[in-house]
């Protein structure tokens, strides 16, 4: 069989040289020596016996034997030469026995070199063997601001903690991301049960995967690999036959896509508009008569807490009941309260049970499990409140109230007498940043002295009111909105007076309008315009005051000419006449934006890290955070991969 398996690699070695010679790429086996940076930029760090991944020995050390080999180190020398003698020894002696002698190689980048072996790696790959024991001395390039570079040192940590050599991934972040998916801490090593089990469930995948990708998409299987145990659980998927595992692989295709587009996320400023008329039944037959066949839409809300206790769940609640006063005889809704992390997948099966057509999970930590859910049960419309959230089974929403805290920044920066202001935010999460900077530069808009003290309510061990005061800041914004069960009045923008928050304005989250602008999308059809199939971004809505959905209410004690810069403000956002991110900007580092006729594109908004020069205060890393704030910032915190 020796003799024939010779000839089977070296025809698989002529069609790859072929393939490659044909699209101009170098059709023999890469050189490490032709490949490393000069001399002294550079090091090399022996690492003793390894197991090498082979999918991931690249190439050979030196030039001597590149062109015995094609490029998928099969070998091109004909048949009945002494090479070709050797390698069918070799083929043998690896059904027989085994081959046990360790090669020789150098590591770079994660990527291997032969210098002595490579016969026993051309026998290894053409028999499908996963690894081989090798010497290895591994060269580290001296770190530079190029994304492989920065993806490699990432590695060498991971690998410092896990030994683990054959996972790759195409973002850096995702080394990181992996140790904290796995359950360890940032610094916590793997012992032995561990690795092997790891090795087990990654290499079962990775097979699975190749499988179905077939080169299709240009993603690793660690990228792949990753996006599912973030989804599912590692747990979960240790314990899966490979049966269940392939068949979540082929429902998950799509996020897959989504990893390949580096989780591009399509933003929706404005609820669609019809493309075609569409006549409306329902205004036509009397109150109560549906179509033959088509019933009520009914429709889950899910809440973390109960409206009586949290006002972010009050807000989405009012929702809830404007949408059945709205629609009484085409729409029937259901909640839940009390939702947790541990009880979320059970709400959702139960709201698919109750033959929900739609389900709102109405805060960013209910992500994965809607995902999840979504995947399940594709005829289900699941949408998720969050921001910047890139899934596909899933549409995301959320309310641009960076605008309306422009305006209220426009009003405390025309009241303040000494140019001091306080700003309380929540969590240092997608969408907050944008918050605080449209305060502080609606403020410099009317005032350009004033600065704005930060201050973070999830942070532990903090009374914000209390520094405030002390910093001298006389006119606050905090909380958008109260509970029912609070009697406080230190929400929205208010003064101190005395020590007594004297209401100014306030921002208006109108959940109920942006519910029902949503449902409308689905009942006139206008939804399905939203999703093209060649283009598979993710959907997040992510409306504003030009919807309808954000406002501002001032007091009716500000002075007249205040009211009517609010006025003009307010005209000129919902028109889309002026954005609070135009013009020249500057954070507290440098310039961000020169061109004074440009404006910040809505990604940009998202996704700020910065804080605008005129904020005294900074982002908090989340090691800096209550214990309460955990789940939301890691889902949607804007340093999910740093602190």
């Amino acid at each position: 069989m020796s003799r024939e398996d010779y000839i089977k690699a070296n025809k698989l070695a002529k069609k790859d040289y072929q393939y490659k010679s044909m699209r101009g790429e170098l059709p023999t086996l890469p050189v490490l020596d032709d490949i490393l940076p000069p001399r002294g930029r550079y090091r090399e760090v022996p690492l003793g016996l390894v197991k090498i991944p082979a999918d991931q020995i690249a190439g050979t050390k030196n030039a001597g034997r590149s062109n015995a080999f094609a490029s998928n180190f099969m070998p091109l020398l004909k048949e009945g030469s002494e090479f070709s003698r050797k390698w069918e020894s070799l083929s043998t002696s690896h059904v027989e026995e085994g081959i046990r002698d360790p090669i020789k190689a150098y590591e770079y980048m994660n990527k291997f070199y032969v210098e002595e072996g490579n016969k026993r790696v051309s026998v290894v790959k053409f028999f499908g063997v996963d690894s081989i024991p090798g010497t290895v001395t591994r060269i580290i390039p001296d770190r530079t601001n190029d994304k492989e570079n920065r993806i490699y040192y990432e590695f060498l940590d991971f690998y410092e903690l896990s030994q683990v050599n054959y996972i790759w991934f195409s973002e850096t972040g995702r080394f990181a991301k992996l140790q904290a998916a796995m359950g360890k801490e940032k610094d916590e090593a793997w012992n032995e049960e561990e690795r092997m089990d790891f090795r087990s469930i990654y290499t079962r995948f990775t097979k699975e995967f190749r499988s179905k990708n077939n080169d299709k998409l240009k993603i690793t299987p660690g990228d792949a690999f990753l996006a599912l145990i973030e989804l599912y659980g590692y747990k979960e998927l240790l314990d899966m036959s490979v049966t269940e595992l392939k068949k979540l692989i082929t429902r998950s295709w799509e996020e897959y896509m989504l990893l390949e587009k580096d989780k591009e996320i399509e933003l929706k400023m404005d609820p669609v508009q019809e493309k075609k008329p569409i006549l409306n039944l329902n205004k036509i037959l009397p109150a109560g008569v549906l179509l033959p066949g088509k019933g009520r839409l009914k429709i889950a809300f899910i809440y973390e807490k109960t409206p009586g206790s949290s006002a972010w769940t009050y807000g989405h609640e009012l929702g809830r009941l404007h949408l059945e006063q709205r629609f009484p005889h085409e729409v029937q809704t259901i909640f839940y309260t009390n939702v947790n992390r541990k009880n979320i997948e059970y709400a959702i099966e139960d709201a698919v049970k109750q033959k929900c057509d739609i389900i709102f999970t109405t805060t960013p930590s209910f992500v994965q499990a809607s995902v999840k859910a979504a995947i399940a049960h594709p005829s289900v419309r699941i949408l998720n409140c969050s921001l910047n959230t890139s899934h596909r089974y899933i549409r995301t929403y959320y309310i641009r109230m960076h605008e309306p805290k422009f305006i209220m920044g426009a009003v405390a920066g025309a009241l303040t007498e000494n140019d001091k202001l306080g700003f309380i935010a929540d969590y240092p999460i997608f969408g907050t940043i944008a918050n605080i900077n449209a305060f502080a530069l609606g403020a410099k808009l009317v005032n350009p002295r004033v600065k704005v003290y930060l201050e973070w309510s999830a942070k532990k061990d903090v009374d914000a009111v209390k520094n405030l005061r002390e910093q001298g800041a006389e006119i606050i914004s905090g909380k958008d909105m109260v509970t029912p069960e609070e009697a406080s009045r230190y929400f929205g923008l208010y003064s101190l007076e005395n020590d007594w928050p004297k209401s100014l304005a306030m921002p208006v989250w109108h959940w109920g309008r942006f519910y029902e602008q949503l449902i409308r999308t689905i009942m006139d059809g206008t939804w399905k315009y939203d999703d093209n199939p060649s283009d598979k971004k993710a959907i997040n809505y992510w409306w504003g005051m030009s919807a309808g959905v954000a406002d501002i209410v001032c007091s009716q004690t500000l002075p007249i000419g205040t009211k009517r810069l609010v006025e003009l403000l307010n005209s000129n956002i919902k028109n889309r006449i002026f954005d609070p991110f135009a013009g020249e900007l500057y954070s507290q580092t440098g310039v961000i934006q020169k061109e004074s006729w440009k404006s910040l594109s809505p990604e940009e908004v998202v996704t700020m890290e910065w804080l605008a020069e005129n904020v005294i205060g900074d982002i908090p890393k989340r090691q800096e955070l209550k214990k309460r704030s955990e789940s939301v910032v890691l889902q949607q915190g804007v340093e999910k991969t740093k602190g």
